[in-house]
């Protein structure tokens, strides 16, 4: 039996964003290792399939349709995990989008919607959650999505380099609180590199017919949109495996779960010697 099988075997996680790519992962992974499960997301078509795909596997499952931008639907779906299991061990902060573009051409509802749900939605679930986790005073987790994203801000997804850098602000402030009230809570931060999914295919700017022309898309835009979509097809790892890899790290007790740690390490040296010299950035598209 792995660590992670034994440390959450029997307990309840709680995952936003699960009717797709990294959450649906974290859903089966959870389910493989004997967890109940309160899957997430607001495309309630989607997530009926998954939920009712891991039921059927013997998985005790609830699927609660949620905006994470909305507190009040954040709090509905608090009550209703507790409500169905009692109350809840593992919070999997993972919905997120994605927009592409340059920066001051992207519409602001867009702006608006990314700054919403990759930042309020987790601000949301830690609102709505940690105070039931104090007070129930047992051991529990918090886990929040970001990307090497958050590390290396990246041209042309502004919206998305924002928001996961503010994740890691976002989680480390509070792993710092948490030790401070002195509870028994720990907390991870997921640093994914390309995971095979459809996150960029879903972003792709201007394919207004759905076709992959790309229609009215400056073709840098368009190539670099395509370019990554094909490198998360080619050399990332599947969501379930990503799954299986950020259990074990969290089960181990790492704050940093780093699935893909190459990439880190390779462009770490380079950044951190960037900022302790104060030097310009440089443009590398292959390095992105």
């Amino acid at each position: 039996m792995s660590s992670a099988a034994e440390t959450f075997g029997g307990r309840v996680a709680v995952i936003t964003g699960a009717s797709a790519g990294i959450g649906a992962g974290f859903a089966r992974h959870a389910a493989s290792l004997g967890m109940k499960l309160v899957l997430a997301d607001i495309a309630a078509e989607r997530l009926t399939a998954v939920a009712d795909e891991l039921a059927g596997a013997g998985a005790e499952v609830e699927a609660v349709v949620t905006d994470v931008a909305d507190p009040a639907s954040v709090d509905a779906l608090a009550d209703r995990a507790c409500e169905r299991f009692g109350a809840v061990d593992l919070l999997v902060n993972n919905a997120g989008i994605m927009a592409m573009g340059y920066s001051w051409e992207i519409p602001a509802e867009r702006w608006d919607a990314a700054l919403r749900v990759n930042v309020g939605g987790y601000v949301n679930g830690i609102r709505s959650f940690v105070p039931r986790l104090i007070e129930r005073g047992t051991k529990a987790w918090i886990v929040n999505v970001s990307s090497v994203g958050g590390l290396f801000p990246s041209p042309l997804m502004a919206p998305y380099s924002v928001t996961k850098f503010g994740t890691l602000a976002l989680t480390e402030s509070l792993a710092y609180e948490l030790r401070m009230k002195g509870a028994d809570i720990q907390v991870s931060v997921v640093l994914p590199d390309s995971v095979r999914s459809e996150i960029f295919r879903a972003a792709r700017p201007g394919d207004s017919a759905g076709d992959g022309t790309h229609d009215g898309t400056p073709p840098e835009i368009a190539g670099f949109n395509d370019m990554l979509q094909a490198r998360a097809d080619t050399q990332g790892i599947t969501a379930d495996e990503h799954a299986r890899r950020c259990f074990e790290q969290i089960a181990e007790g790492r704050y940093w779960v780093t699935p893909q740690p190459e990439m880190i390490d390779a462009g770490l040296p380079s950044r951190t010697e960037m900022i302790l010299r104060r030097t310009n950035p440089e443009l590398d598209l292959g390095a992105v």
